[in-house]
């Protein structure tokens, strides 16, 4: 007798454990816990939300509901369907491809010395002097010229930009560039506005590839630049990105192929 309930205690402490692993039973069969936690740890891994017992109940709802439709499609047959294979053929190729970049990446870790040696070499090429200045750009020297004599006759830059500048970007603003670095511009634009002083303009005409321009310098300020720690988690991400970008370029030159890229 004691055998007896002692086997039954066992069993029943079974049968709770069982369920203490399942959400639910749907139609009779049990849906596990371990797919609220696969799909709750794949939401937080997007990074939108945190964990919490509203996440935990709306992903439980969701996993339930799954179970509920997937009996419905295997009761229709729909995995025995052509085009539910061919699907799932691609979600396993798609799968398969981004855990081998997830892989490479996670073996191949960006360094913070190797952010922080990027971030210097990104520092000095944006360092530097930066220009406040303006430019009115047409398309012959002549009618540059001619703009040059207006505006030394009295006539406002900043109209004259409005009404007669090609450049579609600056063109509304009366000629603002806004402030850039100077390594920004082409190199014949930079070595003339480099040559004048705050409030001058060019008085020729600067030509460069994309017509002729007049410049005026409004102002410069030594370039400021963030502090290595408020932008390491963006250096990271793109040398991250760069290290995956070259490791399939890698593969994709060593393949052995007849097949001929069009890139």
């Amino acid at each position: 007798m004691k055998k007896f309930v002692l086997a039954a205690t066992v069993a029943a402490l079974a049968t709770l454990s069982a369920h203490a692993q399942n959400v639910a039973t749907v139609n009779g069969k049990p849906v596990p816990k371990s797919r609220v936690d696969l799909l709750v740890s794949q939401v937080l891994k997007g990074g939108q939300q945190k964990d919490s017992p509203e996440l935990q109940s709306q992903v439980r709802d969701e996993v339930v509901l799954r179970e509920i439709f997937i009996q419905e499609a295997e009761k229709r047959g729909v995995p025995q369907t052509a085009d539910y294979k061919a699907q799932m053929e691609l979600a396993r190729q798609s799968i398969l491809i981004r855990q081998l970049f997830a892989d490479y990446a996670a073996k191949n870790p960006v360094t913070d010395a190797d952010a922080k040696a990027e971030y210097e070499k990104i520092k000095a090429a944006n360092g530097g002097t930066e220009y406040r200045a303006r430019h009115i750009l047409v398309e012959k020297e002549e009618d540059a010229k001619a703009l040059i004599a207006k505006i030394k006759a009295g006539g406002k830059f900043e109209d004259l930009a409005k009404d007669n500048s090609k450049d579609p970007g600056s063109a509304a603003n009366g000629g603002d560039l806004d402030w850039a670095n100077g390594k920004n511009y082409v190199p014949e634009f930079t070595k003339a506005l480099e040559s004048l002083k705050k409030g001058e303009m060019t008085q020729e005409p600067v030509k460069s590839q994309f017509g002729y321009h007049i410049i005026k310098l409004e102002d410069t300020r030594e370039a400021t630049f963030p502090a290595f720690d408020d932008v390491k988690a963006q250096v990271k991400q793109r040398m991250e990105q760069q290290k995956v970008a070259d490791f399939q370029a890698a593969l994709k030159k060593s393949a052995k192929t007849d097949y001929k890229f069009a890139n």
